[in-house]
């Protein structure tokens, strides 16, 4: 008998709570062998995001100035 024709067999036999914890220990094979993430280089992370942070601050500002304008013109009616 073969490994696979084993297993099969042992999962045959089993209820299913114990089948259930089967699934999840293949679950968390699976999980291990993902492909794994590269490394971040955290410089570029940072140079990122001092390229983008004067234009978020921008674009926040000005979402600021027109939800004051709206609430004016809600307090107006």
């Amino acid at each position: 008998m073969s490994l696979k024709e084993y297993v099969v067999h042992e999962l045959d036999r089993l209820d299913d709570e114990k089948l259930k914890q089967v699934a999840d220990y293949l679950a968390f094979l699976r999980y291990q062998s993902r492909p794994k993430m590269p490394d971040i280089d955290e410089s570029l992370l940072a140079a990122l995001y001092a390229e983008f942070g004067e234009e978020d601050r921008e674009l926040a500002e000005e979402g600021v100035d027109d939800y004051v304008h709206q609430l004016a013109a809600e307090d107006k009616r």
